[in-house]
């Protein structure tokens, strides 16, 4: 009996780790709702900011792949459309409790609790796009996900989430 509720007692926590780990990801977008998207074709790289500057690159190569997919150019100058993207990483903290035996709340008998704060890395990507010539945000993508210490994983994501991004663009 005593395994049976230290099992479960340790499914609870994977499960529970599993979830604060998936829960880490959302992609959002936004935009003017009085903007005709059918007038702009082209675009340019206003600015690209990031914690690591080799992602910078990355990003760019990103949207590129799927602004061009659908029609749109970039261009040095005279474009209707200037693009900033914005990308950091950060330590977000999750305390964690896992209970020794049958104690705890759950089973209110006898045992240790152990609570341990984790860092988990996340990475945000802010892309906004302006019309150029009224200089006025017309268009947001927003992406928070989990990190891994693998460089190419991280990539993946990126154009994941880029890709969702850009799934319903430009909109009608």
């Amino acid at each position: 009996m005593k395994f049976f509720h230290l099992s479960l007692a340790t499914l609870l926590a994977v499960l529970a780790v599993s979830a604060i780990a998936f829960a880490q990801h959302e992609v959002t977008t936004d935009y003017d709702h009085k903007v005709n998207f059918t007038a702009y074709h082209t675009y340019y790289w206003e600015r690209v900011k990031t914690t690591d500057p080799l992602w910078e690159s990355r990003i760019q190569a990103a949207v590129d792949q799927d602004l061009q997919k659908r029609g749109w150019q970039r261009v040095d100058n005279s474009a209707d459309v200037a693009i900033t993207a914005v990308g950091s990483a950060y330590d977000q903290k999750e305390y964690q409790t896992f209970y020794d035996g049958l104690g705890g709340w759950f089973w209110g008998g006898f045992g240790e609790t152990t609570t341990q704060v984790v860092n988990f890395p996340v990475g945000s990507l802010v892309i906004d796009m302006y019309d150029v010539h009224t200089k006025r945000l017309i268009w947001r993508g927003v992406s928070t996900d989990s990190l891994s210490n693998n460089p190419e994983k991280n990539e993946k994501k990126l154009d994941k989430d880029v890709d969702k991004m850009f799934d319903h663009f430009p909109p009608k």
